[in-house]
């Protein structure tokens, strides 16, 4: 069998998996689901992704403007102001992981529903 002939994400060294694990990753897609909407500061970001610790966007937001996805524009100011937006590319990968987002969240009930089904049988098998 022939091999790819680019980047292939079931290659276990392929480059292609550490950005869709930065992409993909709990707080990564919560927050290209926030910035698809607007640009934030860091304080409004943190509230808007609940439960993320300022150290943990902090890291995902550095991470993601390393691979060219976020934009971070650092005003001049007294306090200091910093906006994070997307870039092109962020926002390709937001429209991508929004709407996964979204889905999941649309599909809540009929996945409660099979995990109940699915533990009932565990329980019950010998």
């Amino acid at each position: 069998m022939a091999q790819p002939a680019g980047p292939d994400v079931n290659s276990p060294m392929c480059p292609s998996r550490s950005i869709l694990e930065h992409v993909t990753s709990r707080w990564g897609v919560l927050v290209l689901a926030a910035l698809a909407e607007r640009t934030y500061r860091f304080s409004e970001l943190r509230r808007v992704v609940g439960g993320v610790s300022e150290k943990m966007l902090a890291q995902t937001l550095q991470t993601l403007e390393r691979d060219g996805i976020v934009h971070r524009d650092a005003h001049p100011v007294i306090p200091p102001r910093v906006d994070y937006s997307l870039t092109p590319l962020g926002q390709e990968a937001a429209d991508l992981v929004h709407a996964l987002a979204r889905w999941t969240e649309g599909r809540v009930p009929e996945v409660e529903a099979a995990r109940v089904v699915y533990d009932v049988r565990r329980a019950e098998a010998p």
